[in-house]
């Protein structure tokens, strides 16, 4: 835990120091770049364990960065090419946001039989996920 605290103050004292040099949008750009790289090279490394194990949580944390690595690579370029209008509103976009879901789907059957719960059960996280989601968009 010490040394996971003392890397997130390093991080991001580094962060508002590229913030106050470079300026927020360098910063920005810099710093998302960085995580979606890094996302996908995760999420490669988890794949390359899936297919020598089969193990289905490695499978999951496949998914789950490759997921975060195009969601956040989407909004690092969006941001970089300046908005283009084919990125405003764009369904491809979803395409990605399935990867992230998958992966979490991925990981609550993982703990779905780690703990043996019922299906019900384990279906429960998921749908919340949903009701909330759908109950802020459509304004409180």
């Amino acid at each position: 835990m010490k040394q996971a605290v003392f890397l997130l103050i390093l991080i991001a004292g580094t962060f508002v120091a590229l913030d106050l040099t470079l300026g927020y949008q360098l910063a920005y750009s810099i710093a998302f770049g960085t995580i979606s790289v890094m996302a996908m090279m995760i999420s490669l490394t988890f794949f390359w364990l899936w297919m020598r194990r089969e193990t289905p949580l490695a499978l999951g944390m496949s998914f789950s960065w490759a997921g975060a690595a195009s969601v956040l690579g989407w909004w690092w370029l969006f941001h970089v090419l300046h908005q283009p209008v084919i990125m405003r509103e764009s369904a491809y976009l979803f395409a990605f946001l399935a990867l992230y879901v998958v992966g979490a789907v991925l990981h609550f059957t993982v703990m779905h039989r780690s703990m043996g719960v019922s299906l019900a059960l384990f279906a429960m996280p998921i749908l919340g996920a949903i009701g909330i989601a759908a109950f802020v968009a459509t304004g409180l």
